[in-house]
């Protein structure tokens, strides 16, 4: 579970989080979570989604965390069996979480 202070201190930032098929298990914690944000492809790996609900199926493709599905999309990240899930702020590209979180 996420904590109030690191709610609080990315409320006000725009994030975006992207997935790294090479390291994807395949488990769909991700889409249990936040399924506005990530899907399962034919491939049986995770994609995040454009907003437009397309698959965003290029190696690296990001999309924007709504505020609405932060805590989703941070738990999903934090749970995820494949450490695959990267959340990192657009203004910087640092990664706040995920394997790389700093």
């Amino acid at each position: 579970m996420q904590d109030q202070g690191s709610a609080q201190a990315t409320e006000d930032v725009d994030l975006e989080v992207w997935i790294d098929q090479e390291l994807c298990t395949g488990d769909g914690i991700c889409v249990q979570y936040a399924p506005e944000v990530f899907e399962l492809d034919i491939d049986g790996l995770a994609y995040v989604k454009g907003s437009d609900d397309e698959l965003l199926q290029q190696p690296g493709a990001v999309t924007p965390v709504p505020l609405t599905l932060l805590t989703d999309v941070t738990d999903s990240a934090k749970e995820c069996p494949g450490d695959c899930i990267h959340v990192r702020r657009v203004s910087d590209k640092v990664e706040i979480y995920g394997p790389d979180a700093e």
